[in-house]
């Protein structure tokens, strides 16, 4: 169908045609990235100078491993310290336990203790015994802070990242540094997909997974998608995981992959012509013709094709527009 405005005096031919509405492939080609099963950035839990580093770039270790060992003096002489209060503070709660005691025992003889004097007693024993438990619970506070000077294996995996030296400062709680050790879990990964919104609800999870490594071309894989956020992100997509097996070690963090993720039967999309649809910096539209009348309806893009692309929009199948379009043509233009 051809349109003919007036254009300045001249005649503007415009060629029309429909939206279609076509059922989708089973699947569609999305790129997903291998990251490891497990990461942790390993910091200091207490202030002190390295003393040992155990593992190296690419050591794999097992759970519980002693990884590296830090020093601090003065963590040995506030243990001294702490215990030399404990010691003294146990003496004293064991005699006012004792003389508590003694006066319990005289007291029964009649008019021997005064009841005041016995409540005394009774309450510095209290007193003397809370503040013992108090300076052991700093003793064992302070064993704990030498115990974080071992720093062991979360779990099985390879060190891929080392930023510290013997004879290194660390400090805790500075989030700001670089972790002095990073480990990973590489014997099964996370292929990460991120599913455009508009393909959220087509996506068939029952199904089986098809991907490709680019770094291992002719070898084609598969599994099920294992989790899904059921959330969008900032980026208006979702992310689903597939569980990769990598007992061979061949496959590495951070390989990218090109993913067949499977569509549900039924589902149906809508197609127009590469040239009906109008590009800017600012937007992407097709010219819907209404009542005579040009309509700019915005759209976002899908797969593309040779000759059609896949369109999402306000705007449905069966809906007239104008292909080849243009910028040149403007909303409520006559038509």
């Amino acid at each position: 169908m051809n349109i003919s405005p007036e254009k300045n005096g001249k005649e503007a031919k415009y060629e029309t045609t429909k939206v279609e509405e076509e059922a989708l492939s089973s699947f569609t080609r999305i790129p997903g990235v291998l990251k490891p099963f497990n990461q942790v950035n390993i910091f200091p839990k207490a202030n002190g100078f390295v003393k040992a580093i155990l593992v190296d770039l690419g050591s794999k270790v097992t759970k519980g491993q002693l990884l590296m060992t830090l020093e601090a003096p003065e963590l040995e002489s506030q243990l001294q310290s702490a215990n030399s209060r404990y010691l003294q503070a146990r003496e004293t709660a064991s005699a006012s336990s004792e003389k508590y005691r003694r006066l319990k025992e005289a007291a029964k003889e009649e008019g021997s203790v005064s009841p005041l004097e016995l409540d005394n007693a009774l309450s510095r024993m209290k007193g003397d015994k809370a503040i013992a438990e108090a300076e052991r619970s700093n003793v064992s506070s302070v064993r704990t802070m030498q115990d974080y000077l071992k720093v062991y294996a979360p779990f099985d995996g390879v060190i891929v990242d080392r930023n510290v030296s013997p004879g290194a400062l660390v400090s805790a709680g500075k989030s700001s540094d670089l972790p002095m050790l990073v480990l990973q879990d590489l014997t099964h990964m996370r292929l990460e997909v991120s599913i455009p919104e508009d393909y959220v609800d087509k996506v068939d999870l029952s199904q089986m997974v098809k991907f490709r490594f680019n770094a291992l071309p002719g070898e084609q894989r598969q599994a099920k998608i294992s989790r899904s956020a059921n959330s969008l992100g900032n980026m208006r997509q979702e992310i689903v995981e597939v569980d990769v097996a990598n007992k061979d070690n061949r496959l590495k963090a951070g390989m990218y992959a090109e993913v067949e993720i499977p569509l549900k039967s039924g589902a149906t999309s809508l197609l127009v012509p590469n040239s009906a649809i109008v590009r800017s910096t600012e937007r992407k539209y097709v010219v819907e013709i209404a009542n005579g009348k040009a309509k700019l309806v915005d759209i976002k893009e899908g797969m593309k094709g040779t000759e059609m692309t896949e369109i999402f929009g306000s705007i449905k199948a069966g809906t007239e527009i104008i292909s080849p379009a243009n910028d040149e043509i403007k909303s409520g233009q006559t038509l």
